[in-house]
């Protein structure tokens, strides 16, 4: 990236405000960046163990596979999920707050008694999978994030800082250049006046 300058102290005064904000601003994005990377992990750690919990959870209830045949399909249904917003890292992602469940009236002298006992077990199971998928969508947001903030960094750090710094030298460098051009001519000037004044 090309930096546009000009070759005077309005252009080297602004570049070096330039400068200056991303030299502060990059440590901060650096951890922000180390942060996020921390919070992807997490998120993805959490995530797998709850998917890991609903299979062991799947696991402890095979003995019950014969009973499932008996339960009513629709009598447990998912109304609604109600997610709550949660900031990492200063990057919304979202949590879950609560699950609504739709329950339809059963006749619990007609059915059987491990009805209400299948309904928490559905809920339960229900619940693991759904924090599941959140997790990995909150993994998905920190990810999507974190990889933002590297291309920041790098831009900072391997093209704009740098670039920044090459502009200003290059400036001062001409400043001097000009200011000695200047001071030489100033010399060469002088002593042609005292030359003309010394031959009069």
């Amino acid at each position: 990236m090309a930096i546009k300058f000009q070759y005077n102290k309005t252009s080297l005064n602004t570049l070096n405000k330039q400068l200056k904000i991303r030299a502060n601003a990059l440590p901060t994005l650096k951890n922000k960046e180390s942060a996020l990377r921390v919070e992807v992990k997490s998120a993805k750690k959490k995530s797998e163990q709850l998917l890991e919990e609903l299979e062991n959870t799947l696991k402890s209830y095979d003995y019950l596979a014969p009973l499932w045949n008996e339960f009513e399909p629709g009598l447990i249904s998912i109304k609604d999920v109600q997610l709550k917003t949660e900031k990492v890292a200063g990057i919304k992602t979202p949590a879950l707050e609560s699950i609504v469940y739709d329950i339809k009236d059963f006749d619990l002298f007609k059915k059987p008694l491990w009805y209400s006992d299948g309904i928490l077990i559905l809920q339960k199971m229900a619940q693991i999978g759904i924090e599941s998928e959140i997790y990995t969508e909150k993994m998905r947001i920190l990810d999507y994030s974190r990889k933002k903030t590297t291309q920041k960094v790098n831009l900072y750090e391997k093209v704009q800082i740098p670039g920044y710094q090459e502009a200003i030298r290059k400036i001062k460098r001409y400043m001097e250049d000009e200011e000695n051009l200047s001071k030489a001519a100033q010399k060469i000037v002088k002593q042609r006046h005292e030359e003309e004044e010394n031959n009069d």
